[in-house]
């Protein structure tokens, strides 16, 4: 037995089927379709090589410079409003002592349910004229706010909808790190005089540093890839104020006038946004908590 484990080959055996499917189902797919970005391919017919021109087409175009920037927009909702939001949310559940359970299941639930139903209950909840969220404000004299119609509105909008559907899996994350925490570190500080908002700040936060990380990371990338809420709310309008990159290159590669040659460009672009933007991210906050360990 222990002459056969220490055969490579017996590694081999079952590390190669796996490495072929990985071939198969990941590099081969990225490297064609990185091929097909240097052509003018429809999806259809022949197609012929063009360089980089599909590239230089989308940085060109300011319908797609706006749309990286409403995709800057998601990532620094995620970082500055919504992490935070979802840290205070796990310590205040961390502080319940009854009903913990159904607190946990219920911030939970949003982020198990389909994006299209996500859309339509938000898109109920925005609705002009019989929607609560209007109904509500009609109490205070404000007038009827076209939330997804008025530009000034549609990006906060769904940025909002956006959040709801996810904070909840990430604070189960948080609140799983807090959870782990000894009792005795929290009883020592409470011993000691520190308060409440002492324990949060000053002992919760820095022993749980490393999953807020993960948190960060993972909103990152799911900004850079946000596309299903905007296609289900507002398809990106209304005038282009809500498109993302994602959605402007389904539009593109899958509209009227199809062009997949071009679609795989901006698909290689938002990962290579994606890739700089978590190497920024490790490189910055990533070396620090290395350095503080």
């Amino acid at each position: 037995m222990k002459s056969t484990l220490k055969n490579p080959y017996v590694y081999a055996m079952f590390v190669l089927p796996t490495l072929l499917l990985y071939c198969l189902f990941f590099i081969y797919p990225m490297a064609s379709s990185s091929f097909y970005a240097f052509t003018d391919w429809n999806g259809l017919e022949d197609y012929s090589f063009i360089g980089f021109d599909n590239f230089t087409t989308a940085f060109n175009d300011p319908d797609f410079r706006n749309a990286i920037v409403n995709n800057m927009y998601f990532i620094l909702f995620s970082v500055f409003i919504q992490v935070p939001l979802i840290i205070f949310f796990a310590i205040l559940i961390g502080q319940i002592k009854r009903f913990q359970g159904f607190y946990k299941t219920t911030v939970f639930i949003p982020s198990i349910l389909s994006t299209s139903v996500i859309g339509i209950l938000w898109g109920f909840i925005y609705e002009p004229e019989i929607g609560p969220l209007n109904k509500l404000l009609s109490v205070f004299g404000i007038d009827p706010i076209y939330w997804l119609a008025d530009t000034k509105w549609a990006m906060v909008s769904v940025l909002a909808a956006n959040a709801w559907q996810w904070m909840g899996f990430y604070i189960v994350l948080v609140l799983a790190a807090i959870l782990a925490i000894p009792r005795e570190v929290n009883e020592a500080a409470e011993i000691d005089g520190a308060s409440g908002r002492q324990r949060a700040l000053l002992i919760t936060v820095p022993l749980i540093r490393p999953i807020i990380s993960v948190v960060i990371m993972l909103s990152i990338a799911g900004a850079m890839r946000v596309v299903d809420i905007i296609l289900v709310m507002t398809k990106g309008g209304p005038v282009g104020s809500t498109e993302v990159m994602a959605s402007y290159l389904v539009n593109e590669a899958m509209g009227v006038d199809p062009n997949y040659g071009f679609g795989t460009a901006i698909s290689l672009i938002i990962f290579a946004f994606a890739l700089v933007l978590t190497a920024l991210y490790q490189l910055t906050f990533g070396r620090n908590q290395g350095g503080n360990d």
